[in-house]
This record gives C-alpha cells, sequence and structure tokens, in this order.
C-alpha cells in the first residue's frame, strides 16, 4: 500500500510539472492524428536504428574481440559461422515487436498514440522476423558443428555426418517458416501444416531428388559403407579417386589426376563401386601379376647347373634337398636308362623355388597374408608364373617402388636359369632373324 500510494504521489506530481511546451505538443498531436501516427512510426525507426547500431557496431565487436582472446576454437567457429551476427538482428525487430507498450510510455508527458493503423501487422512482421533470425542462426550453428565436428576428427576417418546436419537444416528450415507465416498472418500452426499434408502429393513429387538422395545418404552412412577420404571407384561415372565430401543429395570424388566428379548419392546405392578402404585398414596391398616364361625355354638341369645353383644363398637348402632325394631315387638306376625315367630338376621349378625365397627375404612383403608363387594354365603367349603376395605397405607410390623392384630383379635373374620371357616379335627380332641369310656368301 505505500508503494502504491508512492508511484501514485509520484505520476501526480509529474503530471502536475508538465512543461508548457509539452501540453501544447500534446493538443497538437490529438488534432492532428496523421501527424501522430507518423511521429510514432518514426520514433519505432529511430529506436530501432539505436537498437542496430548498438548491437552491430558496440555489442558484436566487443564480443568478437573476446572470443578471440579464449583459448577455445569452438567459440571462433561459431563467430565465423555468423551465428551472433543473426542473433544481433534481433533487439531492432524487438522495438517494433513491442510496440504498443513503447508508445504507451510518456516522454515528458507527451504521449504518442498507439492504436495506429497497421501497427498490429507491422508487430506480427516484427515477430515473424525474430523467427526468422533464430531460425537462420540455428542454421548457422548447425553449419559450425559440422566444421568443429571435422576440426576433432580430423585424423580419424568416420562416418560423415553432413548429410545428418543438412537433415536437421531442412526440418529446422520449414519449422521456422510455418511459424513465421502463422504469425504474420494470425493464423493457427496447424492450419499450415494441413495444408502441406493436403499437398503431400506434389511435395513427393516435388522433392523425389531430395527424399532418394536422404534415403541414400542414411543408407551409406549407417551401414559404414562410405566415408570422407575412402579411395572409391565407381566405373559408370569414371570416377577413381578419394572422396572429399559426402552430402545429402551428392558425393564429391577427387580422381587421381585432381579432377573432381560429383555422384549422386543414390547412384552408389542403385549401382556398384570398389571401396580401398578395407586395404587400407589391413596393413597389406595386393600384388597380383604374371611372368611369361616363353616354354621352348624350359628344360631339365644338368648336374654342373645344380651343384652352381647350389652355391646361390636363397636356394642352397632347397638344392640339397632336391639333390638328397635324387641321388636316392636314383640310387640303383642302370645308367643305360634313359633319362625320362630318372627324376630330374627343370629349370623352371628351380626359378619358381627361388622366387618363393626371393620374397620371403624381402622385408616389404607381408608375412600373414596370402603368399603364392603359382603356374598358369599354359597358352599361346606361353607359360605364366604368378605372384600373388601382399606388401605391407599401402600407400600409393611405395607400392609401386615394391613391385617394380620386385619385378625388375626377377626378371634380370631369368637368364642364369637358362629362361627367357615370352614377348610378340618386334622390328628388332625380325631384322636380326633374317640377317644371317642376308650375309650370307653364295657358294660356287
Amino acid at each position: 500500500m505505500a508503494l502504491q500510494s508512492t508511484l501514485s504521489l509520484w505520476t501526480t506530481t509529474v503530471a502536475q510539472a508538465k512543461p508548457q511546451w509539452a501540453i501544447d505538443l500534446q493538443e497538437w498531436l490529438d488534432k492532428n492524428p496523421w501527424m501522430g501516427a507518423s511521429a510514432a512510426f518514426g520514433a519505432l525507426l529511430v529506436l530501432s536504428i539505436l537498437a542496430w547500431l548498438l548491437t552491430l557496431k558496440l555489442v558484436l565487436p566487443l564480443l568478437r574481440r573476446l572470443i578471440k582472446k579464449t583459448s577455445f576454437a569452438w567459440d571462433d567457429t561459431l563467430l565465423d559461422a555468423s551465428v551472433f551476427r543473426w542473433l544481433a538482428y534481433i533487439p531492432s525487430a524487438v522495438v517494433f515487436a513491442l510496440a504498443s507498450e513503447i508508445l504507451d510510455a510518456e516522454i515528458y508527458g507527451v504521449k504518442l498514440p498507439s492504436q495506429v493503423e497497421g501497427l498490429v501487422f507491422l508487430q506480427d512482421l516484427a515477430q515473424a522476423f525474430i523467427v526468422i533470425c533464430f531460425m537462420m542462426a540455428i542454421n548457422a550453428a548447425l553449419s559450425a558443428t559440422l566444421v568443429i565436428f571435422r576440426q576433432r576428427n580430423q585424423d580419424q576417418q568416420r562416418a560423415s555426418v553432413k548429410s545428418y546436419i543438412q537433415l536437421l537444416k531442412i526440418f529446422v528450415v520449414i519449422v521456422g517458416l510455418v511459424a513465421a507465416a502463422a504469425i504474420a498472418t494470425g493464423k493457427d500452426p496447424w492450419e499450415f501444416l494441413k495444408y502441406i499434408a493436403g499437398m503431400t502429393a506434389v511435395l513427393l513429387f516435388v522433392f523425389k531428388d531430395t527424399i532418394l538422395s536422404l534415403v541414400a545418404s542414411v543408407q551409406l552412412t549407417s551401414n559404414n559403407m562410405l566415408r570422407v577420404g575412402d579411395w572409391v571407384e565407381v566405373p559408370s561415372c569414371g570416377a577413381d579417386g578419394d572422396v572429399i565430401d559426402v552430402a545429402l543429395h551428392t558425393v564429391q570424388i577427387q580422381n587421381f589426376d585432381k579432377t573432381i566428379i560429383t555422384v549422386p548419392t543414390r547412384t552408389l546405392v542403385d549401382g556398384a563401386f570398389k571401396n580401398w578402404r578395407g586395404m587400407s585398414e589391413s596393413g597389406g596391398r595386393r600384388i597380383k601379376r604374371d611372368i611369361v616364361i616363353d616354354m621352348s625355354t624350359i628344360r631339365f638341369l644338368t648336374r654342373a647347373e645344380i651343384e652352381q645353383f647350389g652355391k646361390i644363398t636363397l636356394i642352397s637348402d632347397y638344392i640339397a634337398e632336391k639333390k638328397s632325394k635324387l641321388d636316392g631315387d636314383s640310387a640303383g638306376v642302370d645308367e643305360t636308362n634313359p633319362p625320362i625315367n630318372v627324376r630330374r630338376l627343370t629349370n623352371v621349378g628351380t626359378f619358381r623355388a627361388y622366387i618363393e625365397a626371393y620374397l620371403k627375404s624381402l622385408p616389404s612383403v607381408h608375412g600373414k597374408f596370402t603368399f603364392l608363387v603359382r603356374q598358369l594354365q599354359p597358352g599361346q603367349t606361353g607359360l605364366p608364373i604368378q605372384i600373388y603376395i601382399f606388401t605391407n605397405i599401402t600407400a600409393w607410390v611405395e607400392y609401386e617402388a615394391i613391385q617394380a623392384d620386385i619385378f625388375d630383379h626377377l626378371l634380370a635373374a631369368l637368364s642364369d636359369f637358362g629362361l627367357r620371357v615370352f614377348q610378340e616379335p618386334t622390328g628388332h627380332d625380325v631384322t636380326h632373324a633374317g640377317a644371317p641369310a642376308a650375309n650370307q656368301v653364295a657358294g660356287p
């Protein structure tokens, strides 16, 4: 009661102390309503501009300085994503949203008209604008969340969350636009949702690609089929390179020639693609290559050759073991027997044993994965000796260097075993084949 009496006494005192110019101005505004309305809108506009200048020119720069001084990185990301800039637009809109309350106040006893035509609509627009600002700020915060996630997981290849962030953005935009439209028109938001439900068929047709891409993106990420950084091959699109971005609608692949191919997300689910991630994670990369032997050079080894091969460190144990078995098998065999009746070593079999021993001696060959040196079916081009091994280095450049070193050595060692690689005749071969006939001296 004492407080109400004090306020009543203060209001009466202010009213009695109203200056004469204020009384004259109030009477003039009452006689000219349109001038009063103009003054009301002018006052709101001035207050809105002052609020805008205060937030954007004073509060926001001060906030930026404070954020730059902190040791956290996430607040800098929020600042760069314009989250605070969108929030800074709200105070100027709040001035119009609270127009009636502001105009009801008296300044020096002068009261501007608060029941101005169009003021309610202006307030509704301001409230709708506030909703849109919040909507844009939330979307900016979601974008910043994606950046923060990538920064914290840049050393670890994990499932891409960009498609989920984009889905959340779409949901936020739909809710924000429906709420803003309902506030601006003064209607129930459920009415707009009823209209949207009635247009479901049209919306499904318009957003068909988005819905299909959403389903495909969820399948790719939830089933861990694709990650940023994976090496993939998509033959149907001519893509062969690293995944640099996984979005809601598209997947960007940077080929090894540095070109970038954009592949629709649903293409990867509907079609087929090869992901080399398993190779990278396993720690081994396969070498599968053939050395095709000219079959005309395959023969049995002589005893002198066997003795010579026994001096090769890598196969000395192999030769000693074979010699022991062969000597045991040939004991008591009549020397007049045809050689074909006696077990003997071949140059191609010895070369195959040398390949195995040589590969096992290399530290770059993976010892826990498949290790195979085998003969394939002979064909028109000769006898293929296939090398099927894994290296313990998966990096492309190092892998190619290891593979080249292996076959450089094996191709150069072929002649030591009396073997020759099969290759199609060249012009050089034809020239040398005809040289003896051309140089032959005619007889008398």
